[in-house]
């Protein structure tokens, strides 16, 4: 049986943790090192840093907030935003980091996953799809969703496990910060669609919709940001929901 996983986001910019809504209107909500040994000590089984604008600013990697946070946790973490090619990769694990996650250079530069799955181990690669609904369907987007490109969600997430990502990170931006639940059509329709871990994003305000995505979806994992952020739920109170409701959680 596969245990669930629950996960606390923060999205950084200029060093600081900060939330919005589908993307946009974001707003400080703290340090990075001190919201993440908060949810590492609330129950946390992972967490995921994302620079939300290192792909369009091109920016260095926060290698100096990823050594700091290293020495602070005990817990897993990813870190993403800006990652390019194999040396940032490389850089960012040195540095502490457990795992990698690549949006827009993925897409720009699909091999790169295959590059990254080789010299480290598909374990650490993360495919992190920005996806919006359209008259189309589902499509990817690049540059913390304001590119829109014309790539079939679903078919990208296949394309991306099949070039070596061991994991998929999928990022819904219209029910980003909406608090009103996952997107769970496009979910579902990623997680049957790959054989690696899905972990959804975009839409958790309260623990029934952790509930939610992992009884009508194959998600393994979840993960949440403001609903954590405001200390109105925590990591533990999500998880005591799932393990109520006949969900093995870690």
């Amino acid at each position: 049986m596969v245990l669930k996983r629950v996960i606390c986001c923060l999205d950084v910019r200029d060093g600081r943790v900060v939330k919005g809504t589908s993307f946009t209107d974001l707003r400080d909500v703290g340090d990075p090192v001190e919201r993440a040994r908060v949810y590492a000590r609330s129950g946390a089984d992972e967490l995921c840093f994302l620079d939300v604008t290192a792909s369009i600013e091109t920016r260095p990697l926060l290698l100096d907030l990823v050594e700091r946070l290293s020495r602070a946790l005990l817990i897993p973490f990813t870190v993403g935003g800006g990652v390019r090619c194999a040396d940032d990769a490389k850089a960012l694990l040195r540095s502490g980091a457990d795992k990698v996650a690549i949006s827009t250079a993925a897409v720009e530069q699909p091999d790169v996953l295959r590059s990254l799955a080789d010299e480290f181990g598909r374990q650490c690669v993360v495919l992190s799809i920005d996806t919006r609904s359209t008259a189309d369907g589902w499509i990817v987007t690049t540059h913390g969703g304001r590119n829109d490109i014309a790539l079939d969600c679903v078919t990208w997430a296949r394309r991306g496990a099949e070039l070596g990502a061991g994991e998929i990170l999928l990022n819904a931006i219209d029910t980003d910060g909406g608090r009103d639940g996952f997107a769970l059509d496009i979910t579902a329709a990623v997680a049957d669609a790959v054989s690696v871990p899905v972990i959804a994003s975009g839409g958790a305000g309260r623990p029934e919709h952790f509930i939610d995505v992992f009884t009508h979806t194959g998600a393994t994992a979840a993960l949440a940001a403001s609903m954590f952020h405001d200390d109105s739920h925590t990591p533990d109170t999500v998880k005591r929901a799932l393990a109520d409701a006949g969900i093995a959680v870690r």
